[in-house]
């Protein structure tokens, strides 16, 4: 059975997750973030760069939150990580895991990964001033241009090291283009706020264009409701996307009605599987949309706050205790602790808690 809400009545909820991502085990002593922890199992997944960008971007907020060093030192540490490990400097180029011990092959690289990485390094660099973080930040958003990105597509993954486009895959959005690809598209919206240079903003306008001209036949994208669930996820990417344009009147006028399109669907499904980043995600996005003026938040928002803590569990296994579960199958969660939907969760509820209490504020940059 799913765990009651009770952990959201008290800041426990916060300690718990943030204790979890800081000392589980999910980060690896190299300050790299496992994509997640098998329970049944007991190990972790390999290090992923795209999770260690998001694991530098959550522990910056913890640290821009809290003050407290131990995230400020892990924030720094997940962004060296990226920059003195993940990083094939003379690809210019960050592949989605490193390569297996005594394996010369390099992964390949996604663009979606990359934009999570430079926005981590550029979290990073706001809380620490660290101009190295801002020099790496750069190189690989513009690598992003130069290698991902077309007048009419961004390609999704490369191989590496020849930077060959890899065919595109129908059965699965996250190698084809789409318009999920707007929130790593973001990293150039925050480069060039960074750095005053105006092509990163370029870059981002046309990446906005093409998922405009996409999105609306992402959804619902399959008959398999585990299917739609997971495109439910990546949807609410592209949402994302749009928070940083929210008062452009298309990207205004989608983001309701995106709003509302991803909360129905999540209703009628979520019955039998769910996932517990999208009712953070969604909860976020009513937040933002709310302060922009888009779309005012209503009960659908307290009940999707309501519903987040049920994935997480206190445990006696500190590999688990204070993570959250990525799901749940007949109200049974799935035996996978996640760091992306901890942090998605953690954040989520962070902001509802200063939403009650007057106290949020809209900064896009500090979306994880």
């Amino acid at each position: 059975m799913l765990a009651d809400a009770s952990l959201t009545q008290s800041p426990l909820f916060l300690e718990l997750s943030a204790r979890w991502l800081i000392g589980s085990g999910i980060r690896e002593a190299g300050g790299g973030m496992a994509r997640y922890y098998l329970a049944a199992e007991r190990r972790n997944k390999p290090v992923s760069t795209e999770i260690t960008g998001y694991a530098s971007s959550t522990f910056a907020f913890l640290a821009e939150e809290t003050g407290e060093a131990e995230y400020r030192d892990a924030a720094t540490g997940s962004a060296q990580f990226l920059v003195n490990e993940a990083w094939q400097d003379e690809l210019r180029a960050f592949p989605f895991e490193l390569p297996a011990p005594g394996d010369p092959a390099l992964p390949p690289a996604y663009f979606f990964d990359c934009g999570i990485i430079v926005r981590g390094l550029l979290a990073v660099w706001r809380l620490t001033t660290d101009d190295g973080l801002l020099e790496a930040a750069v190189a690989a958003g513009r690598a992003m241009a130069e290698d991902f990105l077309t007048e009419s597509a961004i390609h999704p993954v490369l191989s590496l090291p020849s930077k060959d486009v890899l065919p595109y895959d129908d059965a699965r959005w996250s190698r084809k283009p789409g318009c999920y690809q707007l929130k790593s598209a973001m990293a150039w919206l925050d480069l060039e706020r960074a750095t005053g240079e105006e092509t990163f903003g370029r870059y981002f306008d046309r990446a906005l264009a093409l998922a405009l001209a996409s999105h609306d036949s992402f959804l619902p994208g399959s008959d398999d409701i585990e299917k739609v669930m997971d495109r439910l996820h990546a949807y609410c990417y592209f949402l994302e996307g749009l928070l940083p344009v929210a008062d452009r009147s298309e990207a205004g006028a989608v983001l309701e009605s995106g709003i509302r399109r991803t909360a129905s669907l999540l209703g009628q499904i979520a019955p039998q599987f769910s996932r517990s980043d999208v009712y953070a995600q969604l909860l976020r996005l009513r937040l933002y949309a709310d302060a922009a003026g888009v779309l005012p938040l209503d009960q659908a928002a307290a009940e999707e706050a309501a519903a987040i803590p049920l994935f997480q569990r206190e445990d006696p296994d500190p590999r688990i205790n204070g993570g959250f579960y990525f799901g749940q199958r007949d109200g049974r969660l799935l035996p996978f602790v996640n760091p992306v939907s901890t942090a998605f969760c953690l954040q989520a509820l962070f902001q509802w808690r200063q939403y009650q209490a007057g106290e949020f504020q809209p900064v896009t940059e500090a979306l994880i």
